[in-house]
């Protein structure tokens, strides 16, 4: 582990993933993702919501029509995906635990970004519906010219925004998809969650259980706050 990488160290900009490290909507797509297989008649693959954990939509509508045997239907599998992800959040947009209050101390002391694979406007309604859109200076997703996490383009480009190097930048990730995006593009990493077993435990330089964590809350007064 390196997390003196990121406990003895102040960045200069941090660069926040959305879906389930600012916004608790991981159960919103699992959710959505049963839905959408119930109205097309299939049964979700075994261990599926692990692998499509962090992927844009579109290419989880292409991995569910392929893992069920449906080529034909991904744009409307991931059409559908999305429709019912949107109407979810609607019903219950909630904020990760700790994620309001670390969001508004850094906005005070750091210029911060989101990076997502979730389309903008999802992006921008669920955090201006959890009062922290303003605290963000850009909101990057990917688009046209953009490649999705696990590519590094997010990343990149909302460092280049904040206006720091991206080894001066810190990213907040709670999946395996955006740590290796931030990786890539040459942030440090925060991962948010249960550290998994093996290799993977590599993926950031420092894991806590949430944002609300202590030891956390404590550095980000010190060496952002401060």
């Amino acid at each position: 582990m390196t997390a003196h990488r990121i406990l003895s160290w102040s960045p200069s900009a941090i660069v926040f993933d959305c879906d389930g490290t600012l916004m608790d909507t991981e159960s919103h797509w699992q959710e959505a993702r049963n839905v959408t297989f119930r109205s097309f008649g299939l049964k979700p693959p075994a261990g599926f919501a692990d692998r499509a954990k962090g992927v844009h939509y579109v290419e989880c509508g292409a991995l569910m029509a392929e893992e069920t045997g449906k080529p034909d239907l991904a744009e409307d599998l991931s059409d559908a995906l999305l429709d019912n992800f949107t109407a979810l959040v609607d019903e219950n947009p909630v904020t990760m635990p700790g994620a309001a209050s670390l969001v508004r101390l850094a906005a005070r002391h750091r210029p911060l970004a989101v990076a997502s694979n979730c389309p903008r406007e999802m992006v921008e309604s669920c955090l201006d519906r959890a009062g922290l859109l303003s605290c963000f200076g850009h909101v990057v997703v990917a688009g046209a010219n953009v490649r999705p996490k696990p590519q590094p383009d997010v990343y990149s480009v909302a460092a280049r925004l904040c206006g720091v190097p991206p080894e001066d930048a810190l990213a907040v990730e709670d999946s395996l998809t955006g740590m290796e995006s931030a990786r890539r593009a040459g942030l440090r990493v925060l991962g948010t969650g249960p550290c998994p077993p093996g290799p993977d435990a590599d993926a950031a330089d420092l894991w806590v259980s949430s944002l609300a964590d202590p030891d956390l809350v404590s550095w980000a007064r010190t060496h952002i706050g401060a």
